[in-house]
C-alpha cells in the first residue's frame, strides 16, 4: 500500500491560512465560512462505502504522513468524530462526475460526490486545510464548499523525446497534475531526437530510434554539440504501469505519435518509409527537419500498426498525431507524392497533408478513438472528426471552433512553460519568450471572437513543456512550478485576473510547502519585475514586487543592499545608466538582483508607431520596446525583442522636434531552427513634416548577414523630425531551410538615433 502513495501525498499540505484568505488552489467555485472548527485527532474515523477504495486509502495515508495520525477506515456508520466519504449516483444521464460538496464543521467532515473522481477532488481540497506537521490534534476551518470545474480538459504536456525522464519522475509529474485537480497528461513520446515507446512489431524504433550520437548544447545559435550517446525509452509494461497509476488519480494520458513530420527517429530506424530512402540519423540538434513520412500505402500500414499497439496501451478518447511543422520540400520533389496529388485531385502539398491526416483519422476512428493534432492540421482542410490543439496563437482554435471542432487552447503566449518566467538574465537558458505567473493567470481559454454557441467547442487548455533546454527532472519542476498552479485555477474556471494579488497571496503559502518538500520551483514571483513607459523627460522605469516597499535599488551599477534607496515611484531615466534592484523582507534579500542598462539617445522614450503589430507571443511592451533604451540579449529573446510572423516592420519615430542626426542603429536576429530569419532588406528614411520621406540608408540581405544583424547606418548630418525604419520580412521560408513553406519570423530590437 505504501508504494501506491509513493509521492502524491507529499504534495498536499499547505501551511497557514486565514478566514479571509484560505490557501486553496484552485480556489473552489463556492465557499461559505462556518464560524467553528473541526478537530482531527486519534478518535477520528474515515467512513467510506468502499473501505478499499483508492480514495479512502489515499486520504488515510496522506493524513498519516502529514500528521502521524493513523485513522481507521470503516464502511458502516459510527457515531462520533468522522470524515464521511459518500457517493450518490443520480438517476440521470450525463451528470457531472467532477462535482463535489465539502462540509467541515465541529460535528465532522462530510464529502459528497456523484463519482470517485469528484470524491478525489474533494479530498484534495480538504487536505489543503491540514498543515504538514506531526500533531495529535489538528484544527481545520469550518466551511461549506460546492465545487466543480468549468473546463473538461485541464492538461499538462511533457516532451520526453528531446530529453528523457524516468518512470518515477513521470509518476511524480502525474502527482503534480492530480494535486491541482488537472485531469490530462499529454505525453509527447516521439520526435526527431528520439523514439521513446516500445513497439513490438517494429523493434528497430527503440533499438535505433531511441539513441542519438550527441546533443546540442548551449543556445541554438551557437550550434555546439557534445558527442555523448543519449538514449531512453519506455517498455510497454512500464507504459501500462504508468497508465494504471494515472487512472487511479483520475488523470487521462493522451499519447502523441508525431506524423507526418518530426519523424527522423522513426526514419533512421525504417528509412523505407521516407521519400528518399535515406540513410538518416536520429537528430542531434533542435529545430525542424525536411525528411518526413512519405504517404505511400506501406507507410500507412507501418503507422497503423504502430497506432494499434499505442491504442491498446492507452484508453484515452483522443490519440494525438502531431501534424505540426511538417516541411513540404520532400513531397514537392517526390514522384510518388506528385502522382498522388494528381490522382486524388489535390491542389498542392498542403492538401496532401490533409489527405495524410484524414487517412490516419479514418483508421483511428475504426478503433473507436478520435485524433487530435496541432493547429497545422487545419491546413488543406480539417479532418472530419479531428480536435485541434491551438499552439501558434488562438487563431487556429478560433477557426476550428467556428467549424464545430473541439479545441484545446495551448498558445505559446500564455501556455509554453519552456519560456522564461523571470528576467532572462537570472534564468537558466530557455527557448525564448516571456511568460511570468501573472500572464499565465490572466489567460482566458475562450477567445472573445467566439459566440456562446461556438465557445462550447473549447474543451479547455494545457501547458506545454518542450525540453530542448531542459535536461533534468529538477529543471522540469523549476519550469512548471509555480506556473502550473496559476494555470490550474484558470482551467478550473475560478481565476480572477483582476484580483491577481489574492491568488499571489495564496500561492506564496504554496511556495512555503514547496520548500519543505524539496520541490525545485522558480522564485521569480519574488523577483523585482520591470516595465517601461514614456515619461515627460523620456523613459520611466517601473519596478514591481510582492510588496513594492521592499524594493531597494541603485543607479550606479552597484549591488543593492538593505541600505539602498527605497523604491516609491517610477524612476525617470534621463541619461545612460545601469539600475540594479532586489526585493528585501525583514532586511534580508529575498530575490535575485535584477540589472538593467539604459542607453539613452534621441529616440529614447519618443512616440513610435507600427504599421503591423508584433505577434502576441513576442509582443510584450508593444512598439515602445523599440525605443525604451534597453538592448535585448540575442541568446535570450524573451522580453526585449518584438517578433513578427510573416510581416514587415514599418516603424515611425516622432522625435518631437527637428534634430540633427548622423547615425541609426538597430538589431535583428537569425535563428533558423526557430524559423527566425534576417530581413531581406532594411531601409532608414527621414522626414521633417511626417509626409515626405527621403531614404538615408539601405542594407541588403547580404549586408545584413555580414553585419550579423547588428545594423549601424552612419551618414552625414541630416535634419529630421521623423525617422522611419522599414525591415522587409523574408516572407515564406524557401526550400532547403528549416520551416520551409511557412512564414518567417522577423525579430527586431532597440532603434537608436544619434
Amino acid at each position: 500500500m505504501t508504494k501506491i502513495f509513493l509521492s502524491i501525498f507529499l504534495f498536499l499540505s499547505f501551511l497557514g491560512y486565514s478566514q479571509e484568505n484560505l490557501p486553496l488552489i484552485p480556489i473552489p467555485k463556492q465557499i461559505e465560512f462556518v464560524n467553528e472548527f473541526f478537530e482531527l485527532d486519534k478518535s477520528t474515523v474515515i467512513l467510506s462505502q468502499d473501505s478499499n477504495s483508492f480514495e479512502a486509502l489515499f486520504l488515510k495515508e496522506t493524513i498519516k504522513l502529514k500528521t502521524g495520525l493513523d485513522l481507521p477506515i470503516k464502511s458502516t456508520y459510527t457515531k462520533g468524530n468522522s470524515i464521511q466519504l459518500s457517493i450518490q449516483i443520480p438517476d440521470t444521464i450525463g451528470f457531472d462526475r467532477e462535482k463535489y460538496e465539502l462540509s467541515i464543521s465541529k460535528k465532522g467532515v462530510q464529502l459528497l460526490s456523484f463519482s470517485n473522481q469528484g470524491l478525489f477532488y474533494g479530498i484534495q481540497t480538504f487536505l489543503q486545510f491540514i498543515p504538514f506537521q506531526k500533531s495529535d490534534k489538528v484544527k481545520t476551518q469550518g466551511v461549506s464548499i460546492s465545487d466543480s470545474p468549468k473546463f473538461k480538459w485541464r492538461g499538462m504536456h511533457l516532451d520526453v523525446s528531446r530529453h528523457f525522464f524516468s518512470i518515477d519522475f513521470i509518476k511524480k509529474y502525474i502527482d503534480y497534475i492530480a494535486m491541482y485537480k488537472m485531469n490530462t497528461f499529454h505525453w509527447h513520446l516521439t520526435d526527431d531526437q528520439g523514439w521513446r515507446i516500445e513497439i513490438k512489431k517494429y523493434p528497430k524504433l527503440t533499438e535505433i530510434g531511441a539513441w542519438r550520437d550527441g546533443s546540442m548544447v548551449g543556445h541554438y545559435n551557437e550550434q555546439r554539440f557534445d558527442t555523448l550517446r543519449y538514449s531512453g525509452f519506455y517498455t510497454q509494461e512500464e507504459i501500462k504501469e504508468v497508465v494504471k497509476y494515472a487512472q487511479q488519480r483520475h488523470v487521462t494520458i493522451v499519447p502523441e505519435i508525431e506524423m507526418p513530420g518530426h519523424a527522423l527517429a522513426a526514419l533512421a530506424s525504417y528509412p523505407e518509409f521516407s521519400c528518399t530512402g535515406g540513410p538518416f540519423e536520429v537528430a542531434k540538434g533542435w529545430g525542424v527537419f525536411e525528411d518526413v513520412f512519405c504517404p505511400k500505402d506501406e507507410t500507412f500500414v507501418f503507422l497503423e500498426n504502430i497506432l494499434s499497439e499505442v491504442i491498446d496501451l492507452f484508453p484515452s478518447k483522443y490519440i494525438h498525431i502531431g501534424g505540426d511543422e511538417s516541411p513540404k520540400v520532400r513531397w514537392k520533389n517526390c514522384a510518388h507524392c506528385q502522382s498522388l496529388i494528381k490522382k486524388e485531385g489535390l491542389k498542392d502539398e498542403h492538401e496532401l497533408q490533409s489527405y495524410f491526416i484524414q487517412r490516419i483519422e479514418k483508421f483511428v476512428n475504426t478503433k473507436g478513438r478520435k485524433i487530435m493534432g496541432w493547429d497545422e492540421i487545419l491546413e488543406g482542410g480539417l479532418a472530419p472528426n479531428a480536435a485541434v490543439m491551438s499552439w501558434r496563437g488562438t487563431e487556429g482554435g478560433i477557426a476550428a471552433a467556428k467549424q464545430k471542432h473541439f479545441v484545446v487552447m495551448s498558445p505559446g503566449s500564455h501556455c509554453y512553460f519552456d519560456h522564461y518566467q523571470g528576467d532572462p538574465k537570472n534564468e537558466p537558458l530557455a527557448f525564448g519568450g516571456y511568460t511570468p505567473i501573472e500572464k499565465v493567470y490572466a489567460f482566458n481559454p475562450i477567445p472573445n471572437e467566439l459566440s456562446i454557441e461556438e465557445a462550447v467547442y473549447i474543451l479547455g487548455a494545457q501547458a506545454n513543456v518542450w525540453t530542448e533546454y531542459i535536461e533534468t527532472s529538477n529543471h522540469v519542476e523549476y519550469m512548471i512550478m509555480p506556473r502550473m498552479a496559476a494555470l490550474s485555477e484558470v482551467v478550473w474556471g475560478t481565476a480572477n485576473a483582476s484580483d491577481y494579488k489574492n491568488f499571489e497571496n495564496r500561492l506564496i503559502d504554496h511556495l512555503d510547502f514547496y520548500e519543505k518538500m524539496g520541490i525545485n520551483y522558480s522564485k521569480a514571483i519574488y523577483e523585482v519585475t520591470t516595465a517601461v513607459s514614456s515619461g515627460k523627460n523620456g523613459v520611466e522605469f517601473i519596478l514591481k514586487a510582492v510588496n513594492p516597499s521592499g524594493i531597494r535599488f541603485t543607479t550606479d551599477g552597484s549591488q543593492p543592499t538593505n541600505k539602498a534607496m527605497i523604491y516609491t515611484s517610477p524612476i525617470s531615466i534621463t541619461k545612460s545608466c545601469t539600475i540594479k534592484a532586489a526585493y528585501f523582507e525583514n532586511e534580508k534579500q529575498k530575490s535575485n538582483s535584477i540589472e538593467q542598462t539604459f542607453n539613452i539617445n534621441k529616440s529614447s522614450g519618443k512616440k513610435i508607431t507600427l504599421e503591423h503589430q508584433p505577434h502576441e507571443n513576442y509582443g510584450i511592451g508593444g512598439s515602445f520596446t523599440l525605443v525604451d533604451g534597453m538592448k535585448g540579449n540575442p541568446s535570450k529573446f524573451g522580453r526585449d525583442w518584438l517578433g513578427f510572423s510573416g510581416k514587415d516592420v514599418v516603424a515611425t519615430i516622432d522625435l518631437n522636434k527637428i534634430e540633427t542626426i548622423s547615425k541609426i542603429k538597430l538589431n535583428v536576429l537569425k535563428s533558423k531552427g526557430s524559423w527566425i530569419y534576417y530581413p531581406k532588406e532594411i531601409e532608414f528614411l527621414h522626414s521633417e513634416d511626417g509626409n515626405r520621406y527621403t531614404s538615408i540608408k539601405k542594407f541588403s540581405e547580404v549586408e545584413i548577414e555580414n553585419l550579423k544583424g547588428n545594423i549601424e547606418g552612419i551618414f552625414k548630418n541630416t535634419q529630421a523630425k521623423y525617422i522611419k525604419i522599414i525591415a522587409k520580412n523574408l516572407g515564406v521560408i524557401p526550400d532547403g531551410n528549416p520551416g520551409a513553406g511557412s512564414k518567417a519570423w522577423l525579430f527586431i530590437d532597440e532603434i537608436s538615433v544619434e
